[in-house]
């Protein structure tokens, strides 16, 4: 059965639903592997107990950003680290790019990912299951009040009586939700404090790593950056969605406050949970939050909010 939008929007956010999201593996193994990503990921990996992942950045010798990952540790000396898809070579390339003289292996895996959200996800997806169903491995995944599972392998189907959906009913939730993507709101020129991922992917109590000297600075100056990630809700129009706003907004649009240009979008999608468009912009720090600003060329009149969006 093929839901329609709303249905699959209603299945995400209350009940319990899977889409096939691209994920690139690589697998990290060896000797030295435990004590190669401490040096060269924010987040304390070493830590990390068998079965258990945490987000965290590779970062520029400058502290600029390359990639936010999930490192999983599957045994003492293995783990996995798995990025959006399309960014699996560059996280390849950023590994090896270090790797001096020491025992480890990198290599990209040939697996897909399944997943799987909604707040019925931790009754349907047993995070034992793997072996079975072309499932490797299946992560625990939460983001907020969000929640979900991640069913890694090569060929990852659903759990008995989960639906699933196309990829773009998510797109709205993720947008809400605040979580910033590989290639959208996170590229070469991204500081860790602009895009919000401090809490969630740098320990600071760690040893050094990469990068880490401008996540420090930043830090003890309280993270003062010139533009923040935040969310966009446009003014809602009548007519049924595919007629409010037609293409109206893009990534690359610019936002602005009066003559103003004070940020670009990063993401947008039509929100079936509250009636209009949703995006996703850097914005200058000095923009009101909330407060109004108009998006394009066309002059769209929408609200700039802190991210999580509220309903």
């Amino acid at each position: 059965m093929t839901l329609g939008p709303e249905q699959a929007d209603e299945a995400l956010r209350h009940k319990v639903a899977a889409f096939e999201v691209a994920r690139d593996v690589v697998v990290v193994a060896g000797p030295d592997a435990a004590g190669y990503l401490q040096g060269q990921c924010s987040q304390d990996v070493d830590a990390l107990a068998a079965g258990a992942s945490a987000d965290a950045l590779l970062l520029t010798p400058q502290g600029k950003l390359d990639a936010l990952v999930r490192v999983t540790r599957t045994g003492p000396d293995r783990f996995l680290v798995d990025v959006d898809g399309g960014f699996g070579p560059a996280v390849v390339t950023r590994l090896l790019r270090f790797r001096l003289r020491v025992k480890v292996d990198i290599e990209p895996l040939n697996w897909r990912c399944l997943a799987v959200r909604g707040p019925g996800s931790p009754a349907a997806v047993d995070p034992t299951r793997t072996g079975a169903a072309g499932v490797e491995a299946a992560l625990a995944w939460a983001w907020g009040d969000l929640v979900g599972a991640d069913l890694l392998g090569p060929a990852p189907t659903a759990p008995s009586g989960v639906v699933t959906v196309g990829v773009e009913a998510w797109e709205p939730i993720r947008i809400e939700a605040g979580i910033p993507k590989m290639g959208a709101e996170l590229d070469e020129r991204t500081i860790a404090a602009e895009a919000g991922l401090l809490d969630r992917a740098v320990s600071f109590t760690k040893g050094c790593y990469t990068g880490q000297e401008l996540v420090a600075r930043l830090d003890a100056r309280g993270n003062r950056v010139s533009r923040r990630l935040r969310g966009l809700v446009v003014e809602p129009r009548s007519g049924p969605p595919g007629a409010v706003l037609p293409g109206a907004i893009a990534p690359g649009d610019v936002v602005s406050v009066g003559e103003r240009t004070v940020g670009t979008v990063t993401s947008a999608a039509w929100s079936p949970h509250l009636g209009t468009v949703v995006a996703m912009a850097y914005l200058h720090r000095d923009t009101a939050v909330p407060g109004p600003v108009v998006i394009g060329s066309g002059g769209v009149p929408a609200e700039a909010r802190e991210l999580p969006l509220d309903g």
